[in-house]
């Protein structure tokens, strides 16, 4: 999966000129927690609603209302805007993107283009790709088998497997644990039984079975 089929690519942006008020009530309106900072069509930064509360006075403070809204209104985007934005492709794969987020530990990168902005991806994207992968979101069953690290063919039994049963393949997710392998196979079936006793008679270890009951 690359990270042109997870972006955002409608965009609310703002200009740096904006007001930090401006910034506030438009993330606000559009019920999100950051903008692309863009000028002359190019990405000269980013604002979030972090940084605009790390830039607000305190509660506490002796200020009026008037003179706090003063303030915050004569305070510019480009002041407190982060200029140091990570980008990423839109063609570079989605485990590329999680990677960076997490080393980086920021929710969110700029997806441009030959300087051109493309969209963002945030993390809320990568856990609805992750769910997509898996088949969560789809009804039917996920039987989870456990495999050892040294054991052949097992793709080839887990397909004979799934011939023999007569079931569906809308999933199939491999995944490395310290005691071994384990393969998630999610079928479009709410009834796994049959398949379940086809990967025991090939000595195949089901680790769990679940169910997600058809609407």
């Amino acid at each position: 999966m690359y990270v042109k089929n997870y972006m955002t690519t409608n965009l609310i942006v703002i200009g740096p000129e904006a007001s930090m008020i401006d910034a506030n009530d438009l993330m606000k309106q559009h019920n999100i927690n950051r903008l692309p900072v863009v000028e002359n069509e190019r990405l000269v930064g980013l604002i979030t609603r972090s940084i605009i509360a790390e830039n607000s006075p305190s509660g506490a403070t002796s200020l009026s209302k008037f003179e706090l809204n003063y303030l915050l209104d004569k305070t510019k985007v480009k002041d407190i805007m982060e200029k140091q934005v990570i980008q990423i492709s839109p063609d570079h794969l989605l485990e590329e993107a999680a990677v960076i987020m997490r080393n980086s530990n920021i929710g969110v990168l700029v997806v441009s283009e030959n300087n051109q902005i493309k969209g963002i991806i945030t993390d809320k994207d990568i856990f609805r790709a992750f769910a997509d992968i898996s088949g969560y979101n789809i009804p039917g069953s996920s039987v989870v088998v456990a495999v050892q690290q040294d054991r052949r063919g097992v793709i080839e039994e887990i397909g004979d497997a799934l011939l023999e049963s007569d079931s569906n393949l809308t999933n199939l997710v491999v995944y490395h644990t310290e005691d071994g392998i384990r393969v998630v196979i999610h079928i479009d079936s709410d009834n796994p039984s049959d398949l379940v006793e086809k990967l025991k008679n090939r000595n195949l270890i089901v680790n769990s079975v679940q169910v997600k009951e058809m609407e």
